[in-house]
């Protein structure tokens, strides 16, 4: 029986084309974990946790330590296909840290596919879409700098831009009008506050200036804890919102199910403690009606490829923001979108090649488990 006899993790630091401002931090550069699993046969998996002090409650530096010490240990001499078992050891080493088990959990699927020898998609499901549709994402910048930016990636040929914001409404309003403004009726926008605002009042406030600018959505305008507040938005807009940070698992599901409080969820890997837990609340989200989005922690070809596989799998799965590889000046891997669309194919696994060499020149820590 095949069994997870190695472990490498390597912590490295991806360089980004441009500085990612959002309304909690400032990134140059975005420092990741890699997982290397190899069975008693030699197969190589790998996974990624890309953690977020501000989302998912874990840093770089403990990632790592999590891994090295709790979570590696516990998933040695494991069968990579016994993923639930997998999951359950993993829980009980450790509380929450869901970045640090997204990595083991990928690393796994990319194995199950190897082993397999089919493409990750078609053992989640599908594949349900015949390609992926990705937005271009623009950082926080002055509205006429945004505005530029806007023009020139519809010139691109993108159709669907994501506009950071949350700073203040005022500004905000601005930013958002002057992207509308410069791309004309048809380029499809999306808003994330990334918690920004922090009150339903001062959300309301700027909704109301933005109905008429044809939004898709608001994404997570307030505290990540305040469901009742994104409820409450929902019922006196007319604007469709999104729980991004409010998500991490199935207690936040049932009570988002619960309260109606989104129109849409963005599910990410790093939130939930990647595939396992993710297909399973797409199946609550399909079975409440609500729409799902996968989204990113802006990660490298590895995780960006998990979560592709996903999206491409499942119906309920509308929208996807698989963007990090557009967004580094080096990746680990070739991932395969031109423009704004990536078409998966027939390799098994994660389909991806990851550059050991590329890994080790972007590499800060190598620890090795066996």
């Amino acid at each position: 029986m095949t069994r997870i006899r190695s472990i490498d993790i390597y912590a490295i630091a991806l360089p980004l084309i441009r500085p990612f401002i959002i309304a909690y931090d400032t990134f140059r550069e975005m420092p990741t974990i890699l997982v290397r699993l190899e069975t008693d046969e030699g197969v190589v998996g790998y996974g990624e946790a890309t953690p977020d002090e501000h989302v998912t409650g874990e840093t770089y530096w403990s990632t790592i330590e999590v891994i090295k010490h709790h979570l590696g240990p516990a998933v040695l001499g494991e069968n990579p296909f016994s993923i639930e078992r997998i999951h359950d050891r993993m829980n009980q080493k450790a509380k929450g840290v869901p970045a640090a088990k997204a990595a083991i959990d990928i690393a796994c699927h990319d194995l199950m596919g190897k082993l397999a020898g089919q493409p990750l998609y078609r053992l989640l499901g599908g594949p349900s879409h015949d390609e992926l549709v990705i937005p271009y994402v623009m950082s926080i910048q002055p509205p006429e700098v945004m505005a530029q930016e806007a023009q020139a990636a519809v010139a691109e040929g993108y159709g669907t831009l994501k506009l950071k914001v949350g700073t203040d409404v005022a500004s905000d309003v601005a930013r958002v009008q002057a992207v509308r403004q410069a791309v004309g009726p048809d380029i499809r926008l999306r808003v994330d506050v990334n918690q920004g605002w922090g009150y339903a009042a001062e959300t309301l406030q700027a909704l109301k200036h933005m109905e008429a600018l044809g939004i898709d959505w608001i994404e997570q305008p307030v505290h990540a804890d305040d469901l009742d507040g994104m409820a409450d938005i929902r019922r006196k807009t007319a604007i469709p919102v999104m729980v991004d940070e409010g998500l991490l698992g199935d207690k936040e599901m049932r009570q988002i199910t619960q309260k109606n409080a989104a129109d849409w969820i963005n599910i990410k890997l790093m939130k939930c403690g990647g595939l396992y837990p993710a297909v399973r609340l797409n199946h609550q989200a399909e079975m409440a009606g609500i729409r799902v989005q996968i989204g990113s922690m802006v990660e490298s070809a590895v995780a960006t490829a998990a979560g592709a596989h996903l999206s491409l799998a499942k119906k309920n799965i509308w929208s996807n923001e698989m963007v990090g590889p557009r967004m580094f000046a080096k990746d680990v891997a070739d991932f395969p979108v031109t423009g704004d669309r990536i078409r998966l194919g027939e390799s098994p696994g994660l389909g991806i090649a990851v550059n050991e060499e590329t890994v080790a020149s972007l590499m800060r820590i190598h620890v090795k488990l066996a």
